[in-house]
């Protein structure tokens, strides 16, 4: 029994389990202050231990940036991240001291493409990339099985994109202004329009549509081109929007102009950009993962080989698309 920890700029959601099959204790907390936020965490936590739920490690996918070096003396903190408040602050740490369990941690993004490679649409071998489009936006890769990591992980958020001719409003991004996070994040929604992207209607919902399309679309060639990933999962509450993974996929397959001549592209790319098939909870399922990863690593065994592997797909037996 793990515990998992999804750390987002908005809320903390935290549960128990080993993965999909047995996900359970959901419980979602408001993302406040650093202390408030992981004394309320901890408090959940210790209500479980005192239900009978005995885990044997925790972890954590947080926003970020992260240090993610082993070697570093600053493993596990938050750095430059914009979340005002949270730069410094160590999750993992915090959580290692009060329970004295085994935590790891890695990007909300690492970990949701962690789990969607072990039981969801990244899974079947090779590389993949899940991408999160939120209050900010987010890529995580892997590579058999594993989140890739290099001098720190990847930022995808902060690519720099060609602005829409129908796009004047300022960038939200405080480092690039008009990076894909400054332009298509729920941030970005909210200072253009008012309003979350899940929530945007008529005129303005044809609008962001359209300027979501083209950013996302972007990437999803740079990514396609950069690294040949199997598969693309577009996650997260803004991509949720009305007819917007269709646009992303169309504007896609149009800016590769078959430079990439594979079917899964050029049919159209419907089995190449997907939606997770495990929902809202890829990050949580992600950091029941990353919980097992850590216990195992203690042990010597191989999480992959222990790890329940049943593939969550449609009610088609299809990846969700």
């Amino acid at each position: 029994m793990f515990v998992g920890i999804e750390g987002g700029g908005t809320t903390f959601v935290c549960g128990h389990g080993t993965g999909p099959h047995d996900l359970a204790g959901v419980h979602t907390i408001p993302t406040t202050t650093p202390d408030e936020t992981l004394a309320a965490v901890g408090d959940w936590i210790t209500a479980c231990l005192a239900d009978g739920i005995e885990p044997s490690a925790i972890g954590v996918a947080s926003f970020g940036p992260l240090d993610l070096d082993p070697t570093s003396p600053t493993h596990g903190t938050i750095t430059a991240t914009p979340k005002p408040g949270w730069q410094g602050t160590d999750v993992p740490g915090h959580l290692r001291t009060r329970f004295g369990l085994p935590v790891a941690i890695d990007t909300d993004v690492n970990g949701a493409a962690v789990a969607e490679a072990r039981w969801g649409s990244l899974r079947g071998g090779g590389p993949g990339v899940y991408l999160t489009v939120g209050t900010g936006v987010g890529g995580g890769v892997v590579v058999a099985g594993r989140p890739l990591r290099g001098l720190l992980h990847p930022e995808m958020g902060h690519l720099l994109v060609r602005r829409h001719p129908l796009d004047d409003a300022p960038g939200s991004c405080p480092f690039h202004g008009d990076c894909v996070e400054g332009l298509a994040s729920g941030t970005a929604l909210r200072a253009r329009f008012g309003r979350d992207g899940v929530d945007v209607s008529g005129a303005d919902l044809e609008l962001a549509r359209t300027l979501l399309g083209s950013y996302l679309g972007q990437v999803v060639a740079i990514v396609t081109l950069t690294m040949a990933p199997r598969r693309i999962v577009l996650g997260g509450g803004v991509a949720a929007m009305d007819g917007l993974l269709d646009e992303v996929r169309r504007v896609a397959v149009d800016l590769l102009a078959g430079a990439v001549p594979h079917p899964r592209i050029t049919d159209g790319a419907r089995d190449y950009v997907v939606r997770p098939a495990l929902g809202g909870h890829a990050g949580l399922i992600g950091a029941l993962a990353l919980a097992a990863d850590a216990r195992a690593s203690t042990s010597g065994r191989d999480p992959d080989t222990d790890a329940t592997t049943d593939v969550v797909t449609d009610a088609t037996g299809r990846h969700p698309t």
